[in-house]
């Protein structure tokens, strides 16, 4: 096969492997396809922790013909057992001729190792096929095999003048319902969504997935303040969701304590936190250092006041050379609204 070819077929392992996104965690998201003189025989993804793996079940929809066939993957195969066999295994013993990677596994006890024992059994490999994008699919993930404590994704949406409410803190709604929609995707994706409890008791916020209505997993909810309880008659305490979680960290030191604790959850270990602000709160992590990705949503709109709500707030610095540096910038039009991502300099990131 030449380059086209496996950029072809990666490309559709890549969008069947996105069919899981916010069902499968801790595990990675993971497709593949099985490919025989031009045509797919097999292909699958993996749903959720504890189910088969993409790969098995490609193969098994393949049968007898993957015997000579590529298999196209969008993840290092597991080559150790967990909750289930490894995948090297079933790969070799189904005969398949060649593999094509998308990205090597980002943990270091097994990065490298499936392509080594492939190789060992005669099976010709080629890696990181469309990196870029299998990498960016499971950046969450990979973050958290290796740290332990989760990816931290701070989202905001603000006018063009930088801010997110009234003196008041009237905020509903600066985006628009594409910007909306958008962040239902992000909150699906996100293993516990945290907001300021300013934000929550102003707004009644839910923080759970509202579309589609009938959603399996909802996140964690994290409530960034110090009083001891909420006020009672907020919707998020009577909608059969968990109880949320209140928690107040400031410094860099109880920040990584509580994200460490997150990402060791016993309910459910968090490979993903999704911020949701306000203001102070975004200020708070910012300072720490522990958001590794913002996504700034942008309105077509000016609010203008002195009084009105920053998009990030804190104490005033006393330097440029205080800004916090984002690289690897992206932005796209989300309806009327552009949606500004990019990382946080030496926090982690993409290369």
């Amino acid at each position: 096969m030449n380059d086209q070819d496996d950029i072809r077929w990666q490309r559709r392992a890549l969008r069947l492997a996105q069919r899981a996104l916010g069902l499968c965690s801790p595990n990675p998201m993971v497709g593949a396809v099985v490919v025989r003189d031009g045509e797919v025989v097999g292909e699958g993804y993996h749903h959720q922790a504890g189910c088969p793996h993409a790969e098995p079940l490609a193969l098994a929809q393949a049968g007898e013909l993957a015997r000579g066939a590529t298999l196209y993957v969008t993840l290092e195969p597991c080559s150790t057992w967990g909750r289930t066999p490894p995948c090297t295994d079933a790969i070799i013993q189904a005969g398949i001729k060649r593999v094509v990677v998308g990205c090597v596994d980002q943990n270091p006890k097994h990065a490298g190792i499936a392509v080594t024992k492939l190789q060992n059994a005669g099976i010709e490999v080629r890696c990181n096929v469309l990196e870029g994008p299998c990498r960016r699919l499971n950046e969450a993930f990979f973050f958290w095999v290796t740290n332990q404590r989760p990816f931290v994704c701070l989202k905001m949406a603000m006018t063009l003048d930088g801010r997110i409410a009234t003196a008041d803190g009237h905020s509903q709604w600066i985006s628009g319902p594409a910007a909306r929609l958008a962040v239902q995707k992000m909150r699906r994706w996100a293993d516990a969504v945290m907001a300021g409890g300013d934000t929550v008791r102003h707004d009644d916020a839910s923080l759970q997935v509202r579309m589609p209505a009938d959603w399996p997993r909802q996140p964690l909810r994290v409530v960034w303040t110090s009083a001891p309880a909420l006020p009672p008659e907020l919707k998020m305490l009577h909608d059969g969701g968990a109880k949320p979680i209140l928690a107040k960290p400031r410094s860099r030191e109880e920040w990584l304590d509580f994200l460490t604790a997150l990402g060791r959850h016993e309910q459910r270990p968090v490979t993903a936190l999704l911020l949701e602000g306000g203001g102070e709160l975004a200020a708070s992590a910012l300072r720490a250092g522990i958001v590794n990705k913002v996504a700034f949503f942008v309105a077509p709109k000016i609010l203008c006041g002195r009084g009105s709500r920053p998009v990030v707030g804190g104490d005033n610095p006393l330097a440029l050379a205080e800004a916090k540096e984002l690289i690897n910038m992206r932005s796209r039009s989300v309806g009327d609204d552009l949606l500004i991502t990019g990382y946080c300099k030496d926090v982690y990131r993409l290369d």
